[in-house]
């Protein structure tokens, strides 16, 4: 008998829902919230609103796409965090209550291990490389930068993690302050192409052992876009694309130095990246370069699979409802990390 697992993903600002079946993704459907762009960030409030209005219809429409109707469903999978309570609540809600008026399990899967496992997503028709165990993977979105050592689906630990900013988080602000607009990485992604990497230099942190530091960077980039600009009011607006390029050089090489590191200490070569920074195309040429260096086996996912969607919770989902790892109806959600 088939195990078909509904994936609901609302921790930030897109909701989204997915069907698993056996492994293979039947649909994944995103509702993206453009409201924010005015703010130049998500304003919780406004993003559990607009959860509350997409929630039924997302939810409808991933069923209908994938062909299943909700009484054959095998189990509901949510996330349950970290990321914004009001966002969470929506979808923590919602699962609850469609699984209990279902008579099926319910199953809480965490947001970041999710992403980690995006890698496993399998497609009919497609020939999916999957990571062997033990494997490396490095986490990196708007909010979170860490080194994942992988043991199993349910058997990770970090090695490192930012201590301040993470790798998106600061992107989005030096891009904010540049007056490129929100959110940040696709537009510095785009016009780094365009530019210089080695056009200027900025601080890169010392920081021991495997973790993070991305405030510092940030801090270099804002105090040398202020002295441009006391000189030329028109800085930005000509030298936007090097700008763009040496910042997201600058961010890659920080990244990949820990990731050297811990793949050298650790001895292994099957690396990964995941979370919506690894959609930047700096990045993943870089997992490449890499990759012919050194040797790496790399995972590199496709970029619907990036940012935040419920393939991966449904994927997470999967895996746990093999081993009957169900959650109790009244399991909160929590807003902080935890893995």
């Amino acid at each position: 008998m088939s195990v078909i697992v509904l994936g609901i993903e609302s921790s930030c600002d897109d909701t989204s829902a997915a069907v698993i079946r056996d492994g293979y993704l039947l649909s994944n459907v995103i509702a993206s919230q453009a409201v924010h762009e005015a703010y130049g960030g998500v304003v919780p409030e406004l993003a559990s609103r607009a959860h509350q209005q997409n929630i039924v219809p997302v939810v409808h429409e991933a069923l209908k796409r994938a062909g299943v109707a909700k009484e054959e469903l095998s189990a509901v999978a949510f996330t349950r965090g970290p990321g914004l309570m009001g966002s969470l609540l929506v979808g923590v809600s919602f699962a609850k209550g469609f699984a209990r008026a279902l008579g099926i399990p319910l199953i809480d899967v965490n947001h970041l291990n999710g992403h980690v496992l995006a890698h496993f997503i399998q497609t009919e028709g497609e020939e999916n490389r999957v990571p062997r165990f033990p494997f490396l993977c490095l986490l990196v979105s708007g909010g979170n930068s860490q080194i994942i050592l992988v043991e199993a689906y349910n058997d990770m630990r970090i090695l490192g993690q930012t201590i301040d900013d993470a790798a998106g988080e600061a992107i989005d602000k030096c891009s904010k302050v540049m007056g490129l607009g929100y959110p940040g990485g696709p537009i510095i992604d785009k016009l780094a192409r365009q530019g210089n990497p080695k056009a200027y230099t900025f601080s890169k942190p010392h920081i021991p052992r495997l973790d993070y530091s991305f405030s510092g960077l940030k801090t270099s980039f804002l105090y040398s876009l202020r002295d441009w600009l006391t000189d030329d009011p028109d800085f930005v607006e000509h030298h936007k694309a090097d700008l763009a390029a040496s910042l997201e050089a600058t961010v890659v090489d920080i990244l990949m130095d820990k990731l050297r590191k811990a793949a050298k200490q650790y001895d292994i070569k099957e690396v990964a990246v995941a979370g919506g920074v690894s959609a930047n195309n700096g990045l993943r040429e870089a997992f490449r370069q890499h990759a012919e260096r050194y040797g790496w086996n790399i995972f590199i996912p496709k970029f619907s699979y990036t940012t935040d969607n419920a393939a991966m919770i449904a994927m997470n989902g999967y895996f746990k409802y093999l081993d009957k790892d169900f959650c109790p109806i009244d399991l909160p959600a929590y807003s902080r990390v935890t893995m």
